[in-house]
Order: C-alpha cells, then sequence, then structure tokens
C-alpha cells in the first residue's frame, strides 16, 4: 500500500481482544480417523522421542505445504511425502505408529512420484473432517515459548503427567478453544492448580504458571468452582483457519497499534533501624562489657596465663561493651525491625498483541493479532480473517 503505516505504542489497563494462534502445519494424531492425543509440528523435528510422540503417530492432517515423514529419527529409514489434506490412516502407507522424524520439503525440490504417500482426502471432505474435530471434542494446546511459538502439545483428554508426552514444565501459553480445563503444578494433579476458560493465555508468567505445568484434565460442565481457582480472564480465542476450500482475497490494512499490559507492583521486606528511646539504668557500656569481659577471660586462663588471659578479656570485652553501649545505652537509633518497600514495574516493552483496523470493499473491520501485521490482511468474502 502506498500510505506508511504508524505503529504507535499504547498502554491499556485492561485488554478483551479477539486473536488467533499460528495456524497448525501438520498434525499427528495417535489413532486413526484423528482420535486420541496430538502432537502438531510447525517446522522441521528430527527425533520425535523429544516430543513424546515417537512411533505413536496412526493418522495425520496437513494444513499446508508439503511434508516428509520418515520411519527413523533423522530422516532416515523409509520416507514419504504428504501432500495438503487427510490422511485418517497411515496404515495403508505403511508406517502406522512408525513415524520418528518429520520435516517441510522445499517447493523448488523435485519430488520423484514413488516418494509421494497416497492421495490424500479432498479439501471439503479434509475440511469436514476437521470440523468433526473441532466440534465434536474439546481440546488444549500448550506452547513451550510465550506468544504461543515454539513447540506445542494438544489433548483432548486428561494428562496426569506430561512427562510421559515430553512436555513437563515447559508450558509458557496456551489456548483453549472450548471447555474448562485445570492446570496443576505437580504430576497427578496435585500442587498449586488453577482453571483456564476458553481463551487464549499469551503468557502463563501472570498466573506464576509460567513452566511449571505437569498435569492437566477437563472438568465437568456441572462442577461448581470457586472464583479464586480461575486464572486471569483470557483473550477469546478466534479460529482463523480457512475452512475448506473458500476463496480467499487481501484487505488493505489502515492502522495498527502494539498493545503491552499494565504496569506490575512488585514489593518486598527489608530490615530497617528505627528510633529507639534511651534507657535511664542502662549500664555504661564500656564498663559493663569490660567486667563481662574479665569474666569470660578469667574462665579461660590458668596459673599466670589465667591473668594475661583475663586481661585480655577485659580489653576485648571493653571494646565488645562500647559496641553493645551504642546499640542498646547511648545510641537512640539501634533498633531494627521489618519494613515493606515497594516499587512500580514497567510493563514489557514487547506488545501483547497488535490491534489491526483493515478495509474490506469499503467497510471498515478490526482484528487483534499475535504478530505484526503486514500491508494487507487476508479474509474470506465476508471480511473474517484467515491464516
Amino acid at each position: 500500500m502506498k500510505t506508511r503505516l504508524k505503529l504507535t505504542l499504547t498502554v491499556l489497563v485492561a485488554a478483551a481482544a479477539l486473536a488467533g494462534p499460528a495456524t497448525a502445519q501438520i498434525t499427528f494424531y495417535e489413532h486413526d480417523n484423528y482420535a486420541g492425543r496430538s502432537f502438531t509440528a510447525r517446522g522441521a523435528v528430527d527425533d520425535f522421542q523429544r516430543g513424546g510422540f515417537n512411533d505413536l503417530a496412526s493418522s495425520v492432517m496437513v494444513q499446508r505445504n508439503h511434508w516428509e515423514i520418515c520411519e527413523a529419527a533423522g530422516y532416515g529409514g523409509r520416507c514419504m511425502v504428504l501432500r495438503p489434506g487427510n490422511y485418517p490412516s497411515l496404515t495403508q502407507m505403511g508406517l502406522n505408529d512408525r513415524v520418528s522424524s518429520v520435516r517441510m520439503v522445499d517447493s523448488t525440490d523435485r519430488i520423484d512420484d514413488s516418494r509421494y504417500a497416497p492421495v490424500p482426502q479432498t479439501l471439503n471432505e479434509a475440511g469436514a473432517a476437521q470440523a468433526r474435530v473441532d466440534q465434536g471434542q474439546a481440546g488444549i494446546t500448550f506452547f513451550e515459548n510465550d506468544h504461543f511459538a515454539g513447540r506445542s502439545f494438544t489433548t483432548r483428554g486428561a494428562v496426569d503427567d506430561l512427562r510421559r508426552g515430553g512436555f513437563n514444565d515447559r508450558a509458557s501459553s496456551v489456548v483453549v478453544p472450548n471447555g474448562l480445563w485445570e492446570i496443576c503444578a505437580d504430576a497427578g494433579y496435585g500442587g498449586r492448580c488453577m482453571v483456564l476458560r476458553p481463551g487464549q493465555y499469551p503468557s502463563l508468567g501472570q498466573m506464576g504458571m509460567n513452566d511449571r505445568i505437569s498435569s492437566i484434565r477437563q472438568l465437568k460442565g456441572n462442577e461448581r468452582i470457586s472464583d479464586d481457582r480461575y486464572a486471569p480472564q483470557p483473550m477469546p480465542a478466534y479460529d482463523a483457519s480457512r475452512r475448506g476450500n473458500e476463496r480467499l482475497y487481501q484487505a488493505n490494512v489502515t492502522s495498527v497499534r502494539a498493545v503491552v499490559g499494565k504496569p506490575e507492583q512488585r514489593c518486598w521486606i527489608e530490615q530497617q533501624q528505627v528510633p529507639r528511646e534511651p534507657t535511664n539504668n542502662a549500664v555504661p557500656g564500656g564498663i559493663g562489657g569490660a567486667l563481662l569481659g574479665g569474666i569470660i577471660g578469667h574462665q579461660i586462663g590458668g596459673g599466670s596465663g589465667r591473668d594475661l588471659a583475663t586481661v585480655l578479656g577485659a580489653v576485648g570485652g571493653a571494646v565488645v561493651g562500647s559496641q553493645v553501649g551504642k546499640n542498646y545505652g547511648n545510641n537512640p537509633t539501634a533498633q531494627t525491625q521489618s519494613v515493606q518497600r515497594c516499587s512500580t514495574t514497567p510493563a514489557s516493552t514487547r506488545p501483547d498483541y497488535w490491534d489491526v483496523t483493515y478495509n474490506f470493499r469499503g467497510k471498515e473491520h478490526r482484528v487483534q493479532m499475535t504478530s505484526a501485521p503486514g500491508d494487507t490482511v487476508t479474509v474470506n468474502r465476508q471480511g473474517e480473517p484467515r491464516a
């Protein structure tokens, strides 16, 4: 576009926004027909052992681009290339429960026909299958970095120990499409737990759960939940994925605001001296200290050495006693007590989201995005954003 966009940084006290996480590229499912646990990759994974999904995949959804799946780590063994579409079973290509690595195929690579997997479901069939998965089952997706970046882990059922999924103490952001989910710091749903509502949580740090989640489970709809169990209000989730084979367009962006969170107050306890009234019956510090030192020295001496120890003890006691006198007899500022101190910490300079305005067919639209847009936004014929 010809006009230059002006990016303004705005601090909001409260923000309720629509946003969509980055669209998944390829998703593996534990069972045929996209059932069971799932594992999503947006880049190369040379060993599924690290993701806890080695030799577990039975069906696959490929949203776009071509991907090579291999039965051995490091892209070894038997490999096949998957086109965009849905593969309800990997059995027909001899790779059921045998996938150990995956990578995207460069668009410039020449691929022999023998390397391709059987033709997947059509786009319409794939869209219908995806809709059945999305509508028929509640799910939750964790990301290893803030703002839905890095590796992800998706489940549609309870996981009592995330070590088995290779994602223990790794989650930093979460997307909850629907349902209520409880996340806990310890395995077996123990330790500190919080309940997540449907929506997006760009950072788990604000609720003290960053890199601390070890178990998760979905709660029943009729379960009574006290307010103190809920996590902070999330950003509403929006599914920006393409529906079937709908036609897409480019709409011109007219303004962008980068939105960051509000500043936080942090407090701590420190020791501070406070005034203390002197006492009238205090023994002069030097004298009292000398007497005490003399007693101690006398006890540790023996023979002529005892007298020497007594003298040294008296001298040492006088020095210590002078300090005692300063603290308790002569100086009224010796008493200490715990004092709370607070300071305001500025909000992170990294935006929580981008508030984007765009124009499509003469009508203005607004959307909140998790990353900065370009000059245009991809939309459908109704002007709804699409990833």
